[in-house]
């Protein structure tokens, strides 16, 4: 997530002799008309270089009139930056932070024991703190570090593979949120009573997934299936489980449920698959895409999404919760509607449009099971 630019640097001859004349030499003076004329050369023949990177791979030249506001999300699009701050919170990736954040608020509506206090509100908070810029942040730094020859390839622009920042600060950086994670975790289970660590030992569990999901040997993003569910879990089913634990109980029941909702998470991590195909074919990666063709793995997509959500809503009504069943159904439809309208059409150029405008009602879909469970 560069271009290697070799340097050679020369060194100059040393002239020995046995007897030293000093020289009085007298400066030459480049005509001005000379130096003016070799400037324009110069800055022409950049321009041309620079003209023709862009034709040959437009979308990997660095956007002049980039966002800044991409840049601290760390999404596509992004200007560059210089600011290590501004380059460190890129790497946290803070549009992935909102799911984490949604899925504590799940777990604590399905604890049934939430309430609107200052203790409760700061409890949860501290919860979102741990989950979101903190472990997913350290999960979304991990993975750009062992993901920078793939970004080498795909986005040579991002801040680890553009040289940005430097592979001590990624390390320190991936160190500091880990620890402060697991910090909070074990702050939480003291702050709510808890016998055994329960909080604790989710946040420790997650944070190994988080580094067999990106790291050799292991590294389970290297098969789209296994990699995917991974990824699908810690993003609704981790932030749930501590949700439910800090409130309540966490039973096997939700957990199964979890998992099951965990496979529209797996559909939700192949989206943002077909932009890597490139560089994730490259490096051997059997992503879902590469593995199965575009065309194939963008239905494999939709269905995982769509048939997960059916079920848990078939689950709901025969477990006697008719209206959230039908709740749930109603929240599917759009996202049927605009599966085809934008990604059904083309994966990796609507691909932004398309979670933008579908997943909302997907989360929505998550409250609405999270309530159900709680009554």
């Amino acid at each position: 997530m560069a271009s290697l630019l070799n340097m050679v640097s020369v060194s100059p001859r040393k002239f020995s002799s046995t007897r030293t004349h000093r020289v009085q030499a007298r400066p030459f003076h480049t005509p001005s008309s000379f130096s003016f004329t070799t400037r324009r050369l110069q800055i022409r023949a950049a321009e041309t270089e620079a003209n023709e990177v862009k034709s040959q791979a437009p979308d990997k030249a660095p956007a002049k009139n980039g966002s800044s506001f991409n840049q601290l999300l760390g999404i596509k699009g992004a200007s560059q930056e210089t600011n290590r701050w501004k380059v460190r919170l890129q790497l946290t990736k803070p549009v992935t932070w909102p799911p984490l954040v949604w899925g504590v608020v799940c777990g604590a509506a399905a604890s049934g024991n939430f309430h609107w206090n200052f203790e409760d509100v700061a409890k949860s908070i501290v919860c979102m703190m741990m989950s979101g810029p903190f472990l997913t942040g350290y999960t979304q730094t991990l993975n750009d570090w062992y993901d920078r020859e793939i970004d080498a390839i795909n986005e040579p622009y991002r801040p680890i593979p553009s040289g940005a920042i430097s592979e001590n600060e990624v390390i320190t950086q991936i160190w500091v949120l880990l620890l402060g994670g697991l910090g909070l975790a074990g702050l939480l289970d003291i702050w709510a009573g808890h016998d055994f660590p329960v909080v604790f030992y989710l946040a420790l569990g997650g944070s190994l997934l988080s580094y067999i999901y990106s790291a050799p040997p292991l590294k389970l993003k290297q098969n789209g299936w296994i990699g995917n569910f991974a990824l699908g879990a810690s993003y609704i089913g981790l932030p749930w489980w501590a949700g439910q634990a800090l409130f309540g109980t966490l039973t096997p029941d939700i957990v199964v449920l979890t998992l099951l909702y965990s496979i529209a998470g797996l559909g939700i991590a192949i989206v943002n698959d077909f932009k890597s195909v490139e560089g994730d074919r490259a490096l051997g990666l059997q992503s879902l895409p590469v593995a199965f063709g575009t065309e194939t793995a963008k239905w494999i997509c939709v269905g995982a999404i769509d048939i997960t959500q059916i079920s848990v809503a078939g689950y709901l009504l025969g477990a006697g919760k008719p209206y959230y069943a039908l709740a749930l159904l109603a929240l599917i439809i759009p996202q049927v509607i605009f599966q085809f309208q934008y990604f059904l059409k083309d994966p990796v150029k609507y691909d932004v449009k398309y979670q933008a405008s579908a997943q909302p009602f997907l989360v929505l879909g998550l409250l609405v099971t999270a309530l159900a469970t709680s009554h």
